[in-house]
C-alpha cells in the first residue's frame, strides 16, 4: 500500500480555488491583507506592515543619484480572533464504491470547495462586521442606494466623504450587498452601455470594475438591516460644540439607549451623519456619546439640540484599503507536530491567503482538514463610511 499525501490533491485543491475567487466575496480582495504561511495562536499578536502614501520628485539629470527620502513604515499590531477547521473524510466502504463509480475525484473536488467557501464566507463576515467602526454614512434609510437613473450621487457623496477626512485618494473600495448591485446593473445604463462606458464588461459579464475611482465589490455578507438603538426624543445639552467634537454631552431627556454604530444626525446640520464610537447611553439620565474619529464636520450650537436615530438599515461599505486589515496564518501546532499523516500549505493565487491541508489516517477511515486563523481590524475609522441601504 503506498504513503497516502496531499499531493495528489493539489490540481483539485487549485480547481476549487478558482471557483471560490469568482464568488460573492468582496470584502477579503478589498483591505489590507497580510497573509503567510507561519503560524499562530488564537489571541497571539500579529504585526502587520502598513505603508503609507509616498510622495513624487522632479526627475533631474545628474552624476550621481541623489539620497532617497527617509520613510517611515507603520506597523498594525492585532490579534488572531480564530482558528476554524473544516473536516470531512471518507471511509474505505465509500472510497472503494467512489472509485468504482468514477466518482471519487468530483466528490473531492465539491468537499475542498465548499471547504474553502466556508472559511472564505467566515472571514468575510468578520469583515463586514467592522462596519459598526466607520466614521460616517451617507444615504436614505429604507431606500437601497443606485435607485435613480443616471444618478451617480452615491457614488460621489461617499467620495466626498473620504474626501473631507482626508483619506488618500487611491485604492478606494465600496463593497455592496446585492440590492445595491441588482440598481447597478439595471438602472445605471451609462455603466452597461458599451458605448458610453467605454467597455462591456458589464453589459456582457455583469463585471462592474471601476466607477468615479472605486473599485466596486459585491459581497454576500453585507450586514441587511443592523438593529440600530432605541433612543428617542434625546438632544445634546446646551454646551455647544466645536468641529472636530468626538464626545457629547446628552440633556437629560428622551428614553432609551444609544448603542456603539448607531447612525445619528444633529438637528440644523443635514448633510452630516455620524457613526458613533460608543453609546449605551441612557438618555433620561443624560449621559455621552462618543462620535468616531474625525468627529463633527458641523459645531453645535450651545443650545438643546435634537439627535435623530438612522432605523435599522443595510451597512455598505466604502473605504480606503489601508482602513481595515486582515491578518491571516496557519493555527498554532505543536513543534513536534501532531498525528497528522501530511501537511500541506497552498497558497490562494487570488486573495493570497494560506490555508492549511491536514490528512489523518484512522482506522479504516481518513479524516481530511481545511484550516486557517485570522484577526480583523478597523485601523483607520476616519477613512471608513457606511452607504445606507434598504
Amino acid at each position: 500500500m503506498g504513503t497516502l499525501t496531499l499531493n495528489g490533491l493539489l490540481p483539485t485543491i487549485y480547481n476549487a480555488m478558482e471557483v471560490i475567487s469568482r464568488e460573492q466575496i468582496g470584502m477579503i480582495p478589498a483591505v489590507s491583507r497580510d497573509s503567510n504561511a507561519e503560524r499562530a495562536a488564537i489571541n497571539e499578536t500579529v504585526r502587520s506592515p502598513s505603508v503609507g502614501p509616498m510622495v513624487a520628485e522632479d526627475l533631474t539629470p545628474g552624476a550621481y543619484a541623489p539620497d532617497t527620502p527617509n520613510q517611515t513604515i507603520n506597523y498594525v499590531d492585532m490579534t488572531i480572533q480564530k482558528a476554524r477547521s473544516v473536516p470531512f473524510g471518507i471511509t474505505g466502504e465509500e472510497n472503494r464504491g467512489l472509485n468504482n463509480a468514477g466518482t471519487l475525484g468530483d466528490i473531492n473536488a465539491q468537499r475542498i470547495t465548499q471547504a474553502l467557501r466556508t472559511l472564505g464566507n467566515e472571514v468575510e463576515a468578520d469583515l463586514a462586521a467592522l462596519h459598526i467602526y466607520a466614521s460616517r454614512a451617507y444615504g436614505t434609510a429604507n431606500l437601497t442606494p443606485f435607485g435613480t437613473a443616471a444618478d451617480f450621487t452615491d457614488f460621489s457623496n461617499p467620495l466626498r466623504i473620504l474626501d473631507d477626512n482626508g483619506a488618500p485618494l487611491t485604492d478606494r473600495q465600496m463593497v455592496l450587498g446585492s440590492s445595491a448591485i441588482s440598481n447597478i446593473r439595471g438602472k445605471q445604463s451609462g455603466l452597461f452601455k458599451a458605448n458610453e462606458a467605454n467597455s462591456d464588461e458589464l453589459l456582457r459579464r455583469g463585471i462592474i470594475g471601476q466607477v468615479e475611482g472605486w473599485d466596486i465589490h459585491n459581497s454576500g455578507q453585507i450586514r441587511s438591516l443592523v438593529p440600530a438603538g432605541t433612543a428617542a426624543a434625546s438632544t445634546t445639552n446646551a454646551a455647544g460644540y466645536a468641529v472636530g467634537a468626538t464626545v457629547i454631552n446628552l440633556a437629560a431627556a428622551g428614553t432609551g439607549a444609544f448603542i456603539t454604530g448607531d447612525i445619528v444626525a444633529f438637528a440644523g446640520d443635514a448633510d452630516n451623519k455620524y457613526l458613533l464610537a460608543a453609546g449605551d447611553a441612557d438618555t433620561s439620565n443624560g449621559g455621552t456619546i462618543v462620535l468616531a474619529e474625525p468627529g463633527l464636520r458641523k459645531a453645535i450650537p450651545a443650545a438643546a439640540t435634537a439627535i435623530t436615530v438612522t432605523a435599522a438599515t443595510t451597512r455598505n461599505m466604502f473605504f480606503h484599503r489601508s482602513a481595515i486589515q486582515l491578518a491571516c496564518r496557519a493555527p498554532a501546532m505543536p513543534d513536534e507536530g501532531d498525528s497528522a499523516d501530511d501537511v500541506m500549505m497552498v497558497t490562494d493565487p487570488v486573495s493570497g491567503i494560506t490555508y492549511e491541508f491536514c490528512i489523518y489516517k484512522q482506522k479504516r477511515q481518513v479524516r481530511y482538514e481545511v484550516n486557517l486563523a485570522w484577526g480583523v481590524k478597523a485601523v483607520a475609522p476616519r477613512h471608513m463610511g457606511i452607504l445606507i441601504g434598504a
